[in-house]
């Protein structure tokens, strides 16, 4: 019986991974891929991000190698109260949740069949993660009034990370949406382009007075 269920299990990943609505973020390679690529980046990013954020609690005067002019300046952005969301320093959120995202990530290249509940984990983690992101664009563009390159790079991790998970629950019916919206799911990647450039547009309005000058 167990055999059995092993191998509908394994048909459906088949059928899910051939259909016509799958991408690259949403084959089950594709997504592997995916989860271990964002998992990696997101992490270095988050652990330079600690590591200039120790360098900065031990030297008051320290500038972080970030910090390029008024508007990409790391410093100005550790030293706020949104640094520290949840009482201690953002980037230790970030190295936990991208070294877990990244073993994920490799455990789906080994191509392990992870149950129904475990993607659900994967869904609430990554919803999580771009919540909390999109907080911090906010954040960043109209109360801080600076950037940070690292928290950038993180930005897009963790957006491309919750594009493929959704995309790939979707595309595989673990996330019930209408039929006629599944195949929408092909488009994934180019959804996470528009996403990205949309920020990278209100970046450009936002600061638009200091780019002016600089051109």
């Amino acid at each position: 019986m167990a055999e059995t269920r092993t191998e509908a299990a394994g048909k459906v990943e088949a059928t899910a991974d051939t259909s016509p609505a799958t991408s690259l973020l949403t084959s089950g390679r594709g997504t592997a891929w995916t989860l271990t690529v964002a998992g990696a980046v997101g992490l270095i990013a988050a652990f330079v991000l600690l590591v200039e954020k120790i360098a900065l609690i031990q030297d008051p005067e320290y500038v972080p190698t970030c910090s390029i002019n008024p508007v990409l300046s790391c410093g100005s952005v550790m030293n706020t109260d949104q640094a520290a969301a949840f009482g201690f320093p953002n980037p230790i959120l970030g190295v936990a949740g991208f070294a877990v995202l990244l073993t994920i990530g490799v455990v789906l290249l080994t191509r392990v069949s992870l149950p129904r509940w475990f993607w659900w984990g994967i869904q609430a983690g990554t919803t999580f993660g771009v919540v909390f992101v999109h907080w911090l664009v906010f954040q960043s563009l109209y109360r801080i009034g600076a950037l940070c390159p690292y928290c950038m790079v993180v930005w897009v991790a963790a957006i491309t990370a919750f594009v493929a998970t959704t995309a790939r629950l979707v595309s595989t019916g673990q996330l019930p949406v209408p039929a006629r919206l599944r195949g929408l799911t092909a488009y994934a990647p180019t959804l996470v382009v528009l996403w990205l450039a949309v920020i990278a547009g209100l970046i450009a309005v936002r600061f638009w007075d200091y780019w002016v000058t600089v051109i």
